[in-house]
């Protein structure tokens, strides 16, 4: 009878495991070697994924009075519905992925910024996924993997980046983001930030626009002061407030049109 039964369910329980297998491996390259016994990590792994992303995490007692970097600036609704995502390492969008163009003009984006404070930011490979994009901090105020503020991903076009716990509420409420699975503090703190999030594909001109003042806070999180807080290169002050994007940002709503 027992042997029966099992001889029933074992096929169903290896089929279900070989088809999610297979789901890790389609989501390409990201922090986790993609073989069986990365596979078997990341399943482990799930047992403490977060059941609600899109709730902001609870604020840690010594930033309760603490503003944020986007604390004077207001995000636009995103429109439309989340995308979805799924995975943990890697962790991807798997619906409104950003096309080559569009990835194109977010590291483009990415590497301007880099490029008016070259005396705070470096660009260098992804700490967390170890082949992508990646924006770092010369100040390492608050932790990340390296200082690193952000990493965009060529697979879907979004990016991940750690926020300020107030910016990180702002951004999940307007719904430009969600936080990653393992975004929960404690011994979680070892594989992610409480503050680390995902942020969708950039869909157009405007929404690149938007995404980068949010890499924007998570640079002055990370370096412990806002980018505003010095010149750039020209001598030009480079704030880069939402009032401020058509001053400072004349060059990244033509980017996806140039590409």
């Amino acid at each position: 009878m027992l042997v029966t039964l099992a001889s029933l369910i074992l096929p169903s329980i290896l089929y279900a495991a070989y088809r999610d297998y297979h789901n890790f491996i389609s989501l390409g390259p990201g922090g986790t070697p993609q073989t069986v016994a990365g596979y078997l990590r990341i399943t482990f792994l799930r047992l403490f994924a977060l059941r609600n992303p899109y709730l902001p995490a609870p604020t840690p007692l010594h930033l309760r009075f603490s503003k944020g970097y986007l604390s004077n600036s207001v995000l636009s609704r995103r429109i439309g519905p989340r995308p979805e995502v799924t995975g943990i390492a890697p962790h991807r969008q798997t619906t409104e992925k950003g096309s080559p163009k569009n990835y194109g003009a977010l590291v483009a984006a990415i590497r301007e910024l880099h490029s008016r404070h070259p005396n705070r930011l470096r660009i260098n490979t992804s700490c967390f996924e170890k082949f992508s994009t990646g924006l770092f901090s010369v100040n390492k105020v608050n932790r990340t993997c390296n200082g690193e503020v952000c990493h965009a991903h060529p697979s879907d076009g979004s990016l991940h980046l750690t926020l300020h716990p107030a910016d990180a509420r702002i951004v999940l409420e307007a719904g430009w983001g969600e936080r990653h699975p393992l975004a929960r503090g404690g011994w979680c703190t070892r594989f992610v930030p409480l503050g680390f999030l995902m942020i969708y594909a950039p869909r157009s001109e405007e929404e690149l626009t938007t995404v980068m003042h949010i890499v924007t806070a998570a640079a002055g999180w990370v370096g412990g002061e806002p980018l505003n807080a010095i010149k750039d290169e020209g001598g030009e002050k480079a704030g880069y407030g939402m009032k401020d994007e058509k001053s400072h940002w004349p060059r990244v709503a033509t980017m996806m049109r140039q590409r």
